[in-house]
């Protein structure tokens, strides 16, 4: 590669000229603004004191030194400090000859070691899943598979919190109010009727608090003392004595939110390689939290309740079991580490989970520590910002959230009507306008989301996601079917399959159009790389939003098949071709499929 060429004739610059000792990996290159001429950038002022020589002069020398030395670069220029590396245009042409038909340019071949596990979706069983959860799968399975295509061994894991105060609301109100519905006598999903008295509990519950007050007792009190909280503590308490009825009743409405999940799961394309449950794990936590205490680790207070003390590492005093013996979240998330760690001996655990838990894993690597794991120094949150609407915060227990089932028909519906607006499904088959549809309400939902960096909020607009137009994912798919379009009249009018050429870079002139397109292709690697290292779509989005852009610009001003010259078009013919295999394998890390016709 011609930037790896290139920081070593820079380094033997830097040897030769000023006897300074440089490893060529050091050398820093940055693709060369628009504005400016050049394909590569070196910025030397980071040796003009070493060198005690203006900027200007130092630049000069080492583009000197490099045109002498290295045949693929045909010119130099500076500016300040910034030295312009022009690349020989033959180079580019043998690049695009290489690597045009390559399907997996840009990824590594999977190395055999140990894996990294990404932990993702974590949904609890007393509501469906809604706009939250669906950032969070997306994010978690397009950074494994940006994770595979670093040659990382990935395994991709989902922790069920399935038991806790909370999925006992649910089972109460249901108790209480539910006249024994279920899915089939609803009609509803299964997660979405369980979510139903996940919300009457909460309104139930304010009543009662109100109720309280009136009577005279303070707001703290009556939370504490409403009876319908008092029943779903003590529901909570037989759950873990492992009462029959208790047991049941929980199986079978976890039973009907599994059905659920696993419908919204298929439609959004999610998947995992193993799927844990805190039911099974909380025991392992109290297991953990047992040996900390006979270890001195941890400390229980008068009421029994076990805590550890973190004063010491500037954050304060962890809850770990109530003194009626019950667990808490941090309980059964020691027990499921120690399990995966068990299970998959990996080199590291990354934790997509919300910015609101920061502090919960912050706690959660400092207590697997003084329990003695030293793989815990490898624990990773991938720590993710909140998703808004226009009209504000989403919240469970008021009934208030997107739910993801209605989102993907919502979209699926934009899709459509987009559609038939811009008559892009006039010769289609009604199986084929049903496909299509489900990509590109999939494709504008997932780019929507995936493009925004990981670490910021973000305000999710489903009209503008769907545009033909603009930074979206039905641009990018509908620059992809162009793509097909032009590869298919190629073949059938001029007999051109590109697996079968061979591109002739000495009787070859390449445009500015063409070698904007190269230069954004060739950066595809390490777009991938930086976003492997920074556990980061955006990066990938943002790379091929940046490459449709590029290649719209060449189509629009650039006579693909009907230039005089036959080698030409064979040339435009081949970019063409390079550009959709790099839109379809950078969208693939979205999860996003790409039409060949729209």
């Amino acid at each position: 590669m011609i930037d790896l060429l290139l920081q070593e004739s820079i380094s033997k610059a830097l040897n030769s000229l000023y006897g300074i000792s440089t490893k060529s990996q050091d050398i820093t290159l940055s693709a060369t603004k628009k504005e400016f001429v050049g394909d590569f950038t070196l910025v030397v002022f980071a040796f003009v004191k070493e060198i005690r020589k203006p900027a200007e002069i130092i630049a000069n020398e080492i583009g000197n030194y490099v045109i002498e030395n290295c045949s693929q670069i045909k010119s130099f220029n500076v500016i300040k400090g910034f030295l312009n590396f022009v690349v020989e245009p033959k180079y580019w042409l043998e690049f695009l000859d290489t690597y045009k038909s390559r399907q997996t340019f840009g990824c590594k071949p999977i190395r055999d070691e140990k894996p990294v596990v990404v932990e993702y979706s974590s949904p609890n069983t007393n509501k469906p899943l809604h706009l939250g959860h669906i950032r969070n799968n997306l994010l978690g399975w397009s950074v494994a598979e940006i994770l595979k295509a670093n040659g990382y061994a990935v395994r991709k894991v989902n922790l069920v919190n399935d038991r806790g105060i909370h999925i006992c609301k649910s089972m109460l109100a249901w108790q209480l109010f539910g006249n024994g519905e279920t899915p089939e006598s609803s009609g509803l999903k299964g997660d979405h009727l369980v979510g139903k008295y996940y919300v009457l509990f909460d309104k139930e519950y304010k009543r009662q608090i109100e109720a309280l007050e009136k009577e005279g007792m303070n707001r703290q009190e009556a939370e504490k003392n409403a009876p319908i909280i008092l029943s779903a503590a003590d529901m909570l308490r037989k759950w873990e004595n492992k009462d029959k009825e208790v047991i049941e009743l929980w199986e079978k409405m976890n039973g009907w939110v599994y059905e659920g999940f696993d419908a919204t799961y298929y439609k959004l394309g999610i998947d995992f390689d193993k799927i844990y449950y805190e039911s099974e794990t909380y025991l392992l936590g109290k297991e953990l939290v047992k040996e900390g205490l006979e270890k001195g680790v941890f400390y229980q207070r008068e009421d029994k309740s076990v805590w550890c003390d973190l004063t010491a590492e500037g954050l304060d005093e962890k809850l770990l079991q109530r003194s009626d013996g019950t667990s808490v979240y941090m309980t059964q998330d020691l027990g499921t580490a120690y399990l995966r760690h068990k299970d998959f001996n990996s080199d590291k655990l990354l934790y997509v989970v919300g910015n609101e838990q920061n502090y919960h894993f912050d706690v959660l690597k400092i207590i697997l520590k003084k329990l003695g794991f030293e793989w815990a120094e490898h624990l990773y949150h991938l720590s993710y910002g909140m998703v808004e609407l226009p009209q504000g915060k989403m919240k469970s227990r008021e009934g208030t959230v997107v739910d993801a089932d209605d989102l993907v028909e919502q979209m699926i519906i934009s899709a459509q009507n987009q559609t038939l607006e811009h008559g892009k499904i006039d010769d289609f088959s009604e199986k084929e306008a049903e496909k299509l549809h489900w990509m590109l309400a999939m494709g504008a939902l997932k780019y929507f989301i995936l493009k925004v960096d990981p670490a910021k909020n973000m305000l999710f607009n489903p009209e503008e996601s769907i545009d033909f137009n603009g930074n979206t994912g039905p641009f990018i798919q509908y620059t992809y079917a162009r793509i097909s379009s032009i590869l298919r009249k190629a073949e059938s009018e001029k007999g051109i399959i590109v697996d079968h050429l061979r591109l002739d870079a000495n009787n070859l002139e390449i445009n500015s159009k063409e070698l904007d397109v190269l230069r954004t292709l060739y950066t595809y690697p390490m777009v991938v790389s930086q976003a492997g290292e920074s556990f980061s779509p955006a990066l990938i989005a943002n790379y091929v939003y940046d490459l449709a852009k590029s290649f719209n610009a060449f189509y629009q001003d650039t006579k693909i098949l009907s230039d005089e010259n036959e080698d030409i078009i064979k040339m435009r013919v081949c970019l063409s071709a390079f550009c959709g295999n790099i839109i379809k394998s950078a969208m693939e890390l979205l999860g996003i499929k790409v039409p060949q016709k729209m």
